[in-house]
């Protein structure tokens, strides 16, 4: 399975070189070549318990299928603005697929380090590879953008020796990777932002992200060190929990959001939500899915209480929450992409805090918490932590969040890249939720080496390829330009990685067919 996972990394990789051509697609597909070989390493590593940290067990490192990610989307966001000739947004692409590939060598630099005995060939190619790519970012980044790769590349290293030691076994490598290394750039664009705000330059949306994102991250580390010292589980640190998270929001957050966007955020975010009767009904009709998510959560553990044996959640039970996501996303991508930018925000920090809340048994709501989503587990829930969900939401947002806006003038990409906002809905909306249900109640041939099954994912691609079709009946905005064939072969190489990926899926499969769609 790892092989084949690999070989699938590698036809994204292959695929968009092909697309690009220049010196940093040649630098990913030797980033690639050599964390093919390191990848082996830290398998090795984890299978022995000598990786420093705890990692999450029962799946690989997913180092190779991490490292590509985000040198991949920099490079096919430098082609897209270069094409629509916007200079600072090209040189942010560099920017980014450079910091991708630097920490992807740390990681890589880090696993050869502490194998014993030392492996002389893998060291060798990773030299050669590491060498490639400090050589191309010498010659392409100025003297700011190399500052600003190393200060990621700092925060990276302290943000991860922190956060893998206070939460063992909630990561692989790969998704430490992804989600440390996603967490590290959003800081360092918020701290480089702040120090150089100009009135009305940039979208106060972008602001809103960075700033929940860095706030919700800042206050865990607040509470993980301070509840190391008391008991986060008594009425007192209930208390001074919720004081200390109005004080640091109101104290801290909201004045950092007001120098960003220059006007009050609250009566900004008022205004916001409720500018048009389109986002009115947006608002109403979100609310009650929500609604009808806590009610499947509430009659699933009822049914659990009513029977005696120990009562799970079904994979199909589990994919009802896929549905729901799916039915939210889609009006809003339609109709008010904005509206849905700023809510999936609100809903991450939402996820978040509940989950604090959850993990210290913060009173009245900790306890709760813990009995309702402890049916909802699976195995990749095995540390501290319950992520799955807030994976799941970040795998519908992040292709909307990321999605290139400055270099799409009429708000769309041309060809595939209309469809980039939709690579959540349909990757994991759509493929994983038809390929788990269809493979778990029909699928009799499995795929080698996995659970997974040939007809799931064969169903996952055929409903990729309807949902296509739908989303050009009720998207005007989209038009294809007749790349048919590169969406197909899109979609089908994400569901083949989707049948072999030990990793989060929620999380890759995504930001792959975003990375195959942009290109």
């Amino acid at each position: 399975p790892v092989l084949v996972e690999s070989l699938l990394v590698f036809a994204v990789v292959l695929s968009v070189h092909a697309v690009v051509w220049d010196r940093f697609s040649w630098c990913a597909v030797a980033l690639a070549v050599q964390a093919f070989y390191v990848q082996f390493k830290w398998d090795r590593l984890l299978q022995l318990g000598g990786a420093v940290f705890q990692f999450r067990g029962a799946a690989n490192s997913g180092l190779l299928p991490a490292s590509m990610v985000i040198p991949l989307l920099g490079v096919v966001m430098k082609e897209r603005c270069r094409a629509a000739g916007i200079v600072y947004f090209e040189r942010f692409g560099i920017v980014v697929a450079s910091t991708g590939m630097l920490l992807a060598l740390f990681l890589s630099v880090l696993a050869v380090g502490i194998t014993k005995p030392v492996p002389t060939n893998t060291c060798i190619l990773t030299g050669i590879a590491g060498s490639v790519i400090i050589y191309t970012m010498k010659h392409s980044l100025t003297v700011s953008e190399v500052i600003e790769v190393l200060e990621v590349l700092l925060i990276f290293v302290y943000l991860s020796m922190i956060l893998l030691y206070l939460l063992p076994r909630c990561f692989t490598p790969g998704e430490a990777l992804l989600v440390l290394g996603g967490v590290s750039f959003v800081l360092n664009q918020l701290i480089k932002r702040s120090l150089n705000v100009v009135e009305g330059r940039g979208d106060p949306i972008d602001f809103f992200l960075l700033v929940a994102v860095v706030g919700v991250v800042l206050l865990g580390l607040f509470f993980t060190v301070l509840f190391i010292f008391m008991d986060s589980g008594t009425w007192i640190s209930s208390m001074f929990f919720h004081m200390m998270t109005a004080v640091l929001g109101l104290g801290v957050i909201m004045p950092w959001l007001y120098r960003l966007i220059q006007r009050n955020p609250l009566f900004w975010l008022l205004q916001f939500l409720f500018q048009t009767q389109t986002r009115l009904y947006l608002l109403v009709y979100w609310t009650s899915l929500a609604a009808s998510a806590c009610g499947v959560v509430l009659y699933q553990n009822a049914k659990r209480s009513s029977e005696s044996k120990k009562h799970q959640a079904s994979t199909i039970t589990r994919k009802y929450f896929h549905f729901i996501v799916v039915a939210t996303y889609v009006p809003g991508l339609i109709y008010d992409r904005q509206l849905l930018y700023v809510a999936a925000v609100l809903c991450l920090a939402v996820f978040i805090f509940l989950e604090y809340i959850r993990y210290f048994r913060i009173k009245p709501f900790g306890q709760t918490l813990r009995h309702l989503l402890s049916l909802f587990l699976d195995e990749r829930d095995s540390g501290p932590l319950i992520l799955t969900h807030i994976y799941l939401l970040l795998g519908m947002s992040l292709p909307v969040w990321l999605f290139p806006r400055s270099c799409a003038p009429k708000g769309t990409l041309p060809g595939a890249g209309a469809l980039v906002p939709y690579s959540g809905v349909l990757a994991v909306g759509v493929g994983d939720t038809i390929a788990s249900v269809f493979g778990s109640t029909v699928g009799e041939i499995k795929w080698p080496g996995t659970k997974k099954t040939f007809e799931g994912t064969m169903t996952a691609i055929f409903a990729q390829i309807i949902a296509v079709a739908l989303i050009l009946i009720f998207d005007s905005s989209v038009n294809l330009n007749s790349s048919y064939a590169w969406i197909l072969a899109s979609v089908s190489l994400v569901s083949l990685l989707e049948a072999y990926t030990t990793q989060i899926d929620n999380l890759l499969l995504p930001l792959y067919l975003q990375i195959m769609l942009m290109a």
